[in-house]
């Protein structure tokens, strides 16, 4: 599987963006997909999760803010990012993985990650 995500920019706080990751082959539908970020000087860290059968997940730092949602016919998960906040600022990365995990290690594909800048 090949990942590419884009979507990210520069945001002032308060605003909104959705992110994108466009994934090549046909068993898209069968992944589960996640976002995780990266902060400079600082762990990746998960975002957000879509199972192959559609449940969503997600840490208190972002549950109401943010939502995962995937389009199995065009192969691309979403990353809709509401209410933005400067310490959401990263790099923003899409994986995948056979079955449901919550750590960045055992994922097995990355997308190239996409840079958010949130403004204060």
């Amino acid at each position: 599987v090949q990942l590419q995500a884009s979507g990210g920019g520069l945001v002032q706080a308060g605003g909104s963006l959705r992110l994108s990751c466009a994934a090549s082959g046909s068993t898209f539908s069968s992944y589960t997909m996640s976002w995780f970020r990266q902060a400079p000087g600082k762990e990746r860290e998960w975002v957000a999760l879509i199972s192959s059968g559609g449940s969503t997940y997600y840490p208190d730092s972002v549950k109401g803010r943010f939502t995962i949602s995937r389009d199995n016919a065009k192969n691309t998960v979403y990353l809709q990012m509401n209410s933005l906040k400067p310490e959401d600022t990263a790099v923003y990365y899409c994986a995948a993985r056979k079955s449901t995990s919550f750590a960045a290690r055992m994922y097995d594909y990355w997308g190239q990650g996409t840079q958010v800048t949130v403004s204060s």
